[in-house]
């Protein structure tokens, strides 16, 4: 995360802040709040502390609300005080983290609350912007989501072309446990497979050695078909097509998963901003 701030303060002023640098002088000093603007869940408080940190370690941060609190219009995050310049320098990088992590957090609890009471839970995908995806993570987590894998390496998952390079279901399914047997044994890596249609999910129930079975762009009766005939003997994961408007349908169907990729790449972000305490 540091090296993140790092970079992307390096992106934004460049060498220099001409505006603040021509129009502050060198030693005013002045507060700041950030200010709620929309309902929400509230993500990117540590974050924009950091930040701050980061640019000038004298500004003082003081937090009002901390990560995961419900916020409303007229609500305070967190107040910031020191160098005019240096705040103003952080604002808007400040700003794009917690706005963008409070957007993911907020559809992630709304998506959650809808599916309450159903057993199943809410996951996100790796469709997540690249170098920020433990920040957008981590911001489905406080919403009350949960992280599907952080990347290719702490899970197999085996997909649709996986499936079709290998040659089939039963090939993909033996290859993972060859190579799993011969580069690391003792890794305890969960396995899951993406299926299609009903002849593929009884290719993977004859064939066994999986953890979870992903029905991808399964009808709401046919994943419920299919989560019948899995029977609990894995974890079923239900993937592809789902939004605001039907995942209860989904959730009802006994699915243990519902992967939701928009929550991280098709999202709005709450609106804040940071204002100067006169």
């Amino acid at each position: 995360m540091e090296e993140i701030i790092r970079k992307a303060l390096e992106e934004d002023i460049g060498n220099g802040d001409h505006t603040s640098l021509a129009t502050i002088p060198q030693n005013a000093t002045g507060k700041s709040k950030l200010l709620i603007k929309e309902n929400g869940v509230l993500a990117g408080v540590e974050i924009a502390r950091m930040v701050f940190r980061q640019l000038d370690p004298n500004l003082h941060f003081e937090i009002v609300l901390v990560d995961g609190n419900l916020v409303k219009p007229g609500d305070i995050a967190f107040y910031v005080s020191g160098s005019s310049r240096s705040i103003l320098s952080g604002e808007r990088l400040a700003l794009n983290f917690m706005q963008r992590m409070s957007g993911i957090a907020t559809a992630t609890a709304k998506m959650v609350g809808m599916i309450e009471g159903t057993g199943a839970k809410i996951l996100d995908t790796r469709k997540t912007t690249p170098l920020l995806r433990e920040i957008e993570k981590s911001a489905v987590r406080l919403g009350g989501g949960e992280n599907h894998r952080m990347g290719l390496y702490d899970m197999i998952m085996i997909k649709d072309n996986h499936v079709d390079f290998a040659g089939g279901i039963r090939q993909a399914i033996e290859a993972v446990h060859e190579y799993l047997r011969l580069n690391f044994e003792g890794l305890k890596l969960k396995i899951e497979i993406e299926v299609r249609n009903f002849d593929e999910l009884q290719q993977v129930i004859g064939t066994g050695g999986v953890d979870r079975i992903m029905l991808d762009n399964f009808p709401v009766p046919d994943l419920a078909a299919a989560v019948k005939l899995i029977d609990g003997k894995y974890e079923t994961e239900a993937s592809g097509g789902i939004n605001i408007n039907n995942i209860r349908q989904y959730a009802e169907t006994g699915v243990d998963y519902i992967s939701v990729g928009a929550l991280t790449h098709h999202i709005k972000s709450l609106d804040m901003s940071l204002k100067a305490v006169l």
